[in-house]
């Protein structure tokens, strides 16, 4: 039932362009050209929470942008998981610096690897009010897009909230750190999944909008939390002192658009 009647009215309903409102498509092609992503660049709120890792974003959260994330996030306008999942594949080629081939080079420029994608989790009564679950969806259209490009992604639901936190709407920066300090875990199973990932393997947190950061950095600091960072390999009994073989595994951040009052709100 996760948001079937709105689906089913999006294919019955006149198609008027969520971004603009001219008719013809949900998204029209000048408003997906804005969706494009073709000027993904990396962004970092300054001062960054402690953690932070390297964050990539499609586009600004303003305008066309705004409109469209919103219809498709809080009103359940779910046929724009592509469009917009196209613009979170391009923060992630961004991220991972993707060569022509579609696989990630790696800081040094090194060979190619493979993707993860790890949504960032929501409260669960978030979803329950939206009546969808908008991350997930994202990073598998996301994921999606990048196979189509030649890139081994796939998508890890690693990330859960231990506790429930505040609605951020109207929280500086200060207080989302510290509404989020510990409140996320990585699920038993994900530390599987990820700890089983191939050599060169490059895990990217994928969330709609970064805002001051804080949700990422908690997200990420899961992660190290677990020790995904770094992989033990190998026949943990043929080494000295049963570790294995050590091998780390890169965590970046991506996110499909950044607010351009992030530098103001991150000064709280």
């Amino acid at each position: 039932m996760d948001g079937w009647w709105s689906a089913f009215a999006e294919l019955v309903l006149p198609a008027d362009c969520f971004g603009c409102g001219a008719g013809g498509a949900p998204v029209c092609a000048a408003c997906g050209e804005a969706l494009s992503g073709a000027g993904a660049r990396r962004v970092r709120p300054e001062p960054a929470p402690a953690g932070l890792p390297g964050v990539s974003a499609a586009v600004a959260y303003e305008g066309v942008v705004r409109r469209v994330l919103l219809s498709y996030k809080e009103r359940g306008a779910l046929g724009l998981a592509g469009p917009l999942g196209g613009a979170l594949a391009a923060a992630v080629r961004h991220g991972v610096g993707m060569g022509t081939g579609g696989g990630a080079r790696g800081d040094a420029g090194g060979a190619a690897g493979p993707v993860v994608l790890v949504p960032v989790p929501s409260a669960a009564r978030a979803v329950r009010a939206r009546g969808h679950d908008h991350v997930p969806r994202l990073a598998r259209a996301a994921a999606e897009r990048l196979r189509a490009g030649g890139c081994a992604a796939r998508v890890v639901p690693a990330l859960a909230l231990r506790r429930e936190v505040r609605d951020q709407a109207g929280l500086g920066a200060r207080e989302r750190r510290t509404n989020l300090a510990g409140a996320v875990r990585v699920r038993a199973g994900g530390v599987r999944l990820l700890r089983g990932a191939p050599p060169r393997t490059t895990v990217v947190l994928v969330d709609d909008l970064m805002t001051t950061g804080a949700t990422i950095a908690e997200a990420a600091r899961a992660l190290r939390a677990a020790d995904v960072e770094g992989v033990h390999r190998g026949d943990r009994s043929s080494r000295p002192g049963g570790a294995g073989e050590r091998i780390t595994m890169a965590v970046r951040a991506a996110v499909v658009a950044v607010s351009p009052r992030a530098f103001e709100i991150n000064r709280n």
